[in-house]
């Protein structure tokens, strides 16, 4: 991975509403491994923007947590292969249209470790999609189409022992003992970070925030 640039918040607020100014309909993707603050940033940025923007995050497309037990995958809920990636790349193509009524996205609900449907409406007039996730840069089918359906990607880059203890503290928030939060941290979701740092290249820019620690 090219070493990050190392860009205050505000700079990245800027660089977004630049975009959102240069179409139509413009799609930000911010991509990075499990931890790194995607979501905290993507919700940044939609807020500095304003009603112009909206925040359609790929962990709506979660399988539920019913089917992932019918399918043996449940131990490892987070892993590429327990995303419905056609039901995302879809969603993705029907923004970057533009059509002329209001699209209806998921919406991941933590407390309750299922998608929601129909929860984020982006009408026609929203002219910024910020959607983040691990996988949206991923060269491997279906996901190859997301990085063509963005106008700009990035990726979001942190220290590793930094995001092991967000991701740790994130698991104990949502009901895991310390113990197990530990165990997938380094587990499960150290495997998808695996998997996703291969794919910085793909990224317009590749990104750590100012004030993050340093690897």
């Amino acid at each position: 991975m090219a070493a990050p640039r190392v860009l205050p918040v505000a700079e990245l607020v800027d660089r977004a509403r630049a975009l959102a100014e240069a179409g139509p309909r413009q799609l930000l993707g911010i991509a990075g491994a499990p931890g790194a603050g995607k979501s905290t940033l993507a919700e940044r940025i939609v807020a500095e923007v304003g009603p112009a923007a909206r925040l359609v995050p790929m962990d709506g497309f979660h399988l539920a947590q019913s089917e992932l037990e019918r399918l043996g995958r449940a131990d490892r809920k987070g892993a590429v292969d327990t995303f419905d990636a056609n039901g995302y790349v879809s969603l993705l193509r029907r923004l970057h249209l533009l059509e002329p009524t209001p699209v209806y996205a998921p919406l991941f609900r933590r407390d309750l470790e299922e998608p929601i449907a129909g929860a984020i409406e982006v009408p026609p007039e929203v002219r910024l999609v910020v959607t983040e996730g691990n996988y949206l840069l991923l060269p491997t089918p279906p996901w190859d189409e997301v990085r063509s359906l963005l106008h700009e990607a990035w990726f979001l880059d942190l220290d590793a022992e930094l995001r092991l203890r967000r991701l740790t503290a994130r698991h104990v928030a949502y009901g895991r003992s310390p113990a197990q939060a530990r165990a997938w941290a380094l587990g499960s979701d150290e495997r998808n970070a695996a998997l996703v740092s291969g794919t910085a290249d793909r990224a317009d820019l590749v990104v750590r925030l100012a004030g993050a620690p340093a690897g």
